[in-house]
């Protein structure tokens, strides 16, 4: 991706924007108006009528260091390995349409099933991160993962896993995660992961290693 005369890769953009978006966060913070930056740019369903941007910008929001570390520590491998495989333009492709369709669960679970109530902001990129993540389980579902930095196992049995476990604590306490959301951005990687595996021609290894909380 070239912007001006200089060239910058889409991933290294995204986690860049996140960065600078944060930063932006943090100064807000200190100076009190943090809530006028969550009241605008979080996704609170019971505002998404007044506010549709919050689809989008709620992507690029973080709760903390740590929520926005863990989310572009595994942008940076997993997307990295998609964009080997589908190039550029359909990583992006996998990772907007990821966040918005993660928007779109998170919306739907809250006021059909009111999981969680509107009036719960969500923010974070984990939804298009899954995405990422979703478009290479079907690409590479043997792709070795180590959840926690130490177990072993493959992208396709950490799928179900994560699914089994999302699901039962959404009907639960959702112990404040947007599993709804996560369950979106990976469903919606699956799907274009389908699309593209007829075009992809080559092979990448599948057992390139990514570590993973």
């Amino acid at each position: 991706m070239r912007i001006g005369k200089t060239y910058i890769g889409a991933i290294e953009l995204i986690i860049s924007i996140n960065v600078v978006v944060f930063i932006i966060e943090v100064f807000a913070m200190s100076m009190g108006r943090f809530e006028f930056i969550l009241n605008n740019f979080a996704l609170i369903p019971e505002f998404i009528i007044e506010k549709p941007w919050t689809i989008i910008t709620s992507i690029f929001l973080h709760a903390d260091a740590w929520h926005l570390f863990l989310n572009m520590f595994v942008l940076y491998f997993f997307g990295l390995y998609l964009e080997r495989l589908v190039g550029e333009r359909n990583f992006l492709r996998t990772y907007f349409i990821g966040g918005i369709c993660a928007s779109a669960a998170y919306l739907i679970t809250s006021f059909f099933f009111d999981i969680p109530p509107p009036s719960v902001p969500a923010i974070g990129a984990s939804g298009a991160v899954f995405a990422v993540m979703g478009a290479l389980v079907v690409l590479r579902p043997r792709l070795t993962i180590l959840v926690n930095f130490f177990f072993p196992m493959p992208l396709w049995m950490w799928a179900m896993i994560y699914t089994f476990i999302a699901l039962t604590d959404m009907l639960t306490t959702m112990g404040g995660v947007a599993h709804n959301a996560h369950l979106g951005g990976l469903i919606a990687g699956i799907y274009l992961g389908n699309k593209f595996k007829r075009r992809i021609s080559g092979y990448a290894h599948d057992y390139f290693t990514v570590r993973y909380y």
